[in-house]
């Protein structure tokens, strides 16, 4: 699935979901809805059963979609039909009809992360490559294949929790971070005697981004790899040094590879410098030089390359959970993204954390296209996450998300009158104009994100 389609089969599914939690508690309630419409503009597409009947329509830009309900606010309503229009229902029923959409993105991520653990994920297994020297990981004394059994968060007598998977030590990681608590691991090493040890990570201030390097800076760059060496182009350094697939690297100028993650850092570090390797092969040990082209990075440093693929695939373990369990962990799954989106938003509106941070419909694009051509696990993965951003983002108190409209009905609840329509009219203006902003800071980030990478 290329890049554009998994983008178009993203927004459809999490457009249509939203909307049809809208729809769905609407027809419940007994209110007439005029339109569902997917996308905004034009209609390419329509649908009607009967006169009188909702139409269902597709539209040519699909960055959105509607529910038009019967309103006396925006269009005459016969007399015969005034129960059945938005605004003469009474406050609980329009509180659900507007808090569905939201609902429904958090219940399509519990049931994707349901399908996915019940079915059982395939994700590499919790052991930790070697971090980068300055990373908090290393200053915790991380070592290339320690394996991780469980985390707790914070100080003190913090509950701990068992992993699976390095993608849970991760996620576990990334939320300290933005809490700005210690995250202690429990590992076992091998060669080490005394059974498991306890290693912390001194995550003591907040992150203030949440991007490439985050992980970088805490030190969990991936998951343990043998340092042994894949497909070699022609032409490269590698090839040039009469390297060969299947070579496992025993020593670089003298010091033992632990894995290959070590093996990547020790050959960035050393651009067009003749470095000395020991390769086993086929049972031999061999000597070989080796000299790394200097390459041009993403952030305009140089760094070496030797045109290989370092290590071999991490070894992937199938996290499967049984009904009750796999509901249950699907729940928290969803209630932990909500937390971290959440925190996220607060802390780009308080100043905490960088604008940066936001992403729009570019980079949602991108990793839509990189998850997909990894699988449908992947991708479905990755619609969960997605799924829970969207209901995070509208239940924003913006005036014109559906978090403003809770937040009128919350006025409405404690004064016993709803806001005037002069205001709403005055809010609705406001939040548009800070929802344009926002889609437009998001776009430039994604801009600023492709020629940065370019």
């Amino acid at each position: 699935m290329n890049t554009a389609l998994a983008f178009l089969v993203t927004l459809g599914i999490l457009i249509w979901v939203h909307e049809y939690g809208h729809y769905r508690v609407a027809r419940w309630c007994g209110v007439r809805v005029l339109r569902f419409s997917i996308g905004f503009g034009p209609v390419i597409w329509r649908r009607q059963a009967r006169p009188g009947a909702t139409e269902y329509t597709l539209a040519a830009l699909p960055l959105g979609g509607f529910v038009q309900m019967l309103d006396s606010r925006e269009g005459s309503v016969p007399p015969d039909a005034a129960h059945q229009a938005f605004d003469t229902q009474p406050l609980r029923k329009r509180v659900a009809i507007t808090a569905a959409g939201p609902a429904a993105n958090l219940l399509l991520a519990v049931v994707i992360w349901a399908g996915l653990y019940w079915w059982g994920v395939p994700e590499p297994e919790p052991v930790l490559a070697t971090p980068p020297a300055a990373s908090l990981a290393a200053q915790a004394g991380v070592l290339a294949g320690d394996r991780v059994y469980a985390t707790a968060q914070g100080d003190g007598e913090a509950d701990w929790h068992e992993v699976g998977s390095l993608n849970e030590v991760t996620r576990r990681a990334v939320a300290a971070g933005m809490d700005g608590e210690p995250l202690r691991l429990e590992v076992s090493r091998h060669g080490h005697d005394s059974g498991r040890l306890v290693l912390t990570l001194p995550l003591h201030e907040p992150l203030d981004d949440i991007n490439a390097g985050t992980l970088a800076h805490i030190g969990l760059v991936g998951a343990y790899s043998e340092p042994v060496l894949g497909d070699i182009p022609a032409g490269g350094a590698a090839a040039r040094a009469g390297l060969q697939p299947g070579d496992r690297v025993l020593r670089v100028d003298g010091q033992v590879v632990p894995d290959a993650q070590w093996l990547r850092l020790a050959v960035r570090e050393r651009p067009e410098v003749a470095m000395a390797w020991q390769v086993e092969r086929a049972g031999q040990v061999l000597g070989v030089t080796v000299t790394p082209a200097r390459v041009a990075a993403a952030d305009g440093s140089t760094i070496g390359r030797i045109e290989a693929v370092v290590g071999r695939p991490p070894t992937l373990v199938t996290v499967r959970r049984g009904p009750v369990d796999g509901l249950t962990r699907a729940l928290a799954q969803t209630w932990d993204d909500a937390q971290l989106s959440l925190r996220m938003f607060g802390r780009m509106v308080t100043g905490q954390a960088s604008l940066k941070n936001l992403s729009g419909p570019v980079t949602i694009a991108d990793y839509a296209g990189q998850s997909a051509q990894r699988g449908a696990q992947p991708f479905l993965a990755f619609l969960a996450v997605v799924s829970v951003g969207l209901a995070v983002l509208n239940l924003l108190p913006l005036p014109i998300l559906d978090g403003g409209h809770l937040m009128y009905y919350l006025f409405e609840g404690l004064t016993g009158r709803p806001v005037s329509a002069a205001w709403m009219q005055r809010l609705q203006r406001l939040g548009l104009v800070l929802l344009v902003a926002l889609m437009s800071l998001a776009l430039f980030n994604d801009m600023a994100r492709l020629v940065g990478a370019s």
